[in-house]
């Protein structure tokens, strides 16, 4: 028997089973383990809180006690709590913490064990940008699959909703894997530039990828009714509960219910519910850790730069001008050291004496420099000054730019004609509206069906009146282009 450091650690996370208010830690536990079984598995404490006082178990239950009880869990790491600020719009708001919770691995597993639940697979973290494209071929198939039998329907259900679980899983241990503590300290090492490259071009080529199917997907689940799919639903159900089990009877209202559970995650994912779609967070999280590791590895250079003392340089350039032979040599090798075939700027030169310009820099007066010493011991002081405070420029700023944004608004409003902007009857328009028209343009033409909200949440759609062009008039230029078109969508 080997005997190693895992083995002989203490399991601390599975205190909350035995902890003085076990009762209220397990209810937590399974509620975050059954969403966890949906695909849900980001929850804030007020899911929880509500939770709690719908079971009517726990009398007198506060927001307080529940945001200890999480941060004790946090503790235990049974949840591992991510800060949430895309809506941090304030310093305040920034204060007062905002956070999501997840399942650690291992408590998913002792919650597992808990239900009698074997088999646990455990995957290894990564990016399968091939993931998404079998998701975007598996609905493709939807139109097809939803006339066949229940066990087409509740294979090709199943099939998708494992796809969706690896790629959600993957996605979720590898962004954690390279947001731990450890990462970070191996980010700061000079090891990390053998493999900075490597690993931003898997980023990069996952999040190509993720931008291309993903919009797909997207688009496509737009389109799918909630009808539809309850008659998927009932036929996957169907088939489930027609398959012989010796050890439990399934109940059709707890497996509709699972498989619906799945596909609103599903949807969410990708779509969002009326707030940012995960697909969209990790791509922001995505781009930001590449920031970051592109960050540490611009400080690691300029550290190492930073250390290098050129003293020895400078003495072995002395020393091969004290070999020259004569004036002319020493002439040549300065050229070479000093000009353009190995350019080296130079400073601290004083005014010239002469206004000559065929006086050469050796003829001048040297010039003298007093550095400062590098030794701890002898160091110069600098006297600390306030920051100043920009919160009037800051304000001013603000206002120039909202001025600028409402002149633009208007200036586009005034060019929609019957909840229309026909590009070849457009009058002299301004460089800045001409720059937000063509935004639109750009951003309807990317999706299949071109069409794209605005800024402010007004749908609308482009179409191409013709094969022929037209003239767009700016104060800036003129430039030919499609004969487009873009009519906005009346709101329902």
């Amino acid at each position: 028997m080997r005997v190693y450091a895992k083995l002989t650690r203490p399991i601390k996370e599975v205190n909350y089973l035995r902890a003085e208010n076990a009762e209220r830690y397990r209810v937590i536990i399974r509620f975050f383990f059954l969403e966890y079984e949906k695909l849900h598995n980001w929850l804030y404490k007020e899911d929880v809180f509500a939770m709690m006082q719908k079971t009517d178990y726990f009398d007198n239950y506060s927001i307080e006690q529940c945001q200890l009880d999480l941060q004790s869990l946090v503790d235990w790491g049974n949840l591992t709590a991510l800060q949430d600020s895309n809506k941090v719009r304030t310093i305040a708001d920034f204060k007062n913490k905002k956070y999501r919770y997840q399942l650690s691995e291992y408590t998913v597993e002792i919650e597992r064990m808990t239900m009698r639940l074997e088999n646990i697979e455990v995957e290894g973290a990564s990016l399968e940008p091939t993931l998404l494209e079998r998701i975007y071929q598996q609905l493709i198939e939807y139109e097809q699959i939803k006339h066949k039998s229940d066990m087409d329907v509740h294979g090709w259900l199943q099939l998708l909703m494992n796809d969706f679980v690896r790629l959600n899983q993957n996605y979720q241990g590898y962004i954690n894997t390279l947001n731990s503590a450890k990462a970070e300290e191996l980010m700061k090492t000079t090891e990390f530039l053998v493999y900075k490259d490597k690993l931003i071009t898997y980023l990069r080529t996952f999040v190509m990828m993720m931008q291309e199917k993903g919009g797909w997907i997207a688009s496509y689940l737009q389109n799918i009714t909630s009808e539809e799919m309850a008659a998927v639903f009932d036929k996957a159900s169907r088939y489930e509960l027609s398959i012989p089990r010796l050890d439990k009877a399934l109940i059709y209202e707890e497996v509709y219910d699972n498989f619906e559970g799945k596909w609103q995650s599903f949807c969410r994912w990708f779509v969002g519910d009326g707030q940012i779609s995960e697909m969209d967070r990790l791509y922001d999280i995505t781009n930001e850790i590449i920031r970051k590791m592109t960050r540490f590895a611009q400080q690691i250079v300029e550290m190492s730069n930073r250390g290098s003392n050129r003293k020895e340089q400078y003495f072995h350039l002395i020393n091969i001008f004290g070999q020259c032979k004569d004036i002319n040599e020493a002439h040549c090798l300065s050229a070479y050291v000093f000009g353009v075939e190995d350019c080296r700027h130079l400073d601290y030169i004083q005014a010239r004496m002469t206004e000559d310009i065929h006086q050469g820099v050796y003829q001048e007066n040297p010039s003298y420099v007093q550095f400062e010493p590098h030794s701890k011991i002898a160091r110069k002081k600098y006297v600390r000054k306030p920051a100043k405070d920009y919160t009037l420029e800051k304000q001013m700023k603000k206002l120039e730019i909202e001025q600028k944004m409402e002149e633009d608004r208007k200036r586009v409003a005034a060019l929609i004609k019957n909840n229309s902007i026909d590009f070849a009857s457009l009058p002299l328009i301004h460089a800045s509206t001409r720059k937000i028209l063509l935004m639109w343009l750009t951003k309807a033409l990317g999706q299949p069906d071109h069409c794209a909200k605005t800024d402010d949440g007004k749908s609308y759609e482009v179409i191409k009146k013709s094969e022929a062009s037209c003239l767009l008039r700016c104060e800036d230029g003129n430039f030919m282009m499609p004969d487009f078109k873009i009519v906005f969508k009346e709101k329902k």
